[in-house]
């Protein structure tokens, strides 16, 4: 819209800031939540590997030791940089990085054997586009593993958590319930394997830290705001005298037929 920052332009402004914080994120290295994406990519020694926004390389630095090179790909040059930072670290050489946008893969038709993107979908202006570009670049049968934020299947839920996760960060555009997700990649011609929901109960200060005042304001209003259904719903509790809220994300795993 005229006079509105894309949605990519935010991300570059914002994660250039915070690539710092994302490569000590705990949620964002989970070892349980990774495993779990190496599990469902099934790589092998000799492939190629693709993790499109890597940000600072989680998922990267993960599969690399599995497949025979991963390319690395993100918007935010201040994001790859810190995941060559860390890759240098962690003495893994099989990785390389290219500054480009989910929307338009600058790679040739069917040259990776699986596809990783975690915990950023949420921020692509054009979903459907980012996926038929990851479909794209795979080969036939080859696998895509997506982790992202999500939302369950509640229409305030879903309202809400948009809210107050756009509050949080400018580059959001939107989180998808399990069945859309389902929806999406079958419309984009990929075969799903497996579409699996979890939750993480997380302190509320997770949606106000680093954001500026007025909107972190903004969240606790709402919080403040919602009636006792609403906030079972949410699954808001206090905790050691601090607000605990429900966080709902998304495993997906498709094929290339």
């Amino acid at each position: 819209m005229c006079g509105m920052e894309a949605p990519e332009h935010a991300a570059r402004r914002i994660f250039g800031k915070r690539s710092k914080f994302y490569t000590e994120s705990a949620v964002h290295k989970d070892p349980q939540v990774l495993a779990r994406v190496i599990e469902l990519a099934a790589p092998r020694p000799d492939w190629s590997a693709l993790d499109v926004a890597t940000g600072t390389g989680h998922t990267a630095h993960a599969l690399a030791q599995y497949v025979a090179e991963i390319t690395c790909i993100d918007i935010t040059p201040h994001m790859l940089a810190e995941a060559g930072r860390l890759a240098h670290e962690l003495g893994i050489v099989n990785l390389r990085f290219c500054l480009a946008d989910a929307h338009a893969l600058p790679f040739d038709d069917g040259v990776f054997n699986v596809v990783t993107c975690r915990r950023a979908a949420h921020h692509f202006s054009g979903i459907m586009q980012a996926l038929l570009e990851m479909k794209r670049v795979m080969r036939a049968g080859g696998r895509l593993v997506i982790d992202d934020r999500s939302v369950p299947e509640d229409d305030f839920v879903n309202s809400c958590m948009n809210e107050l996760d756009r509050l949080h960060d400018d580059s959001h555009v939107r989180e998808y319930p399990p069945s859309e997700w389902r929806r999406l990649l079958e419309s984009s011609g990929l075969t799903v394997d497996l579409v699996e929901p979890y939750t993480k109960h997380l302190p509320l200060t997770s949606l106000t830290t680093n954001v500026p005042l007025e909107k972190a304001q903004k969240v606790h209003a709402i919080i403040n705001e919602l009636t006792y259904a609403q906030r079972k719903a949410m699954k808001v509790l206090e905790k050691d005298g601090e607000l605990y809220l429900n966080h709902w994300y998304v495993m997906l795993s498709a094929h290339r037929p």
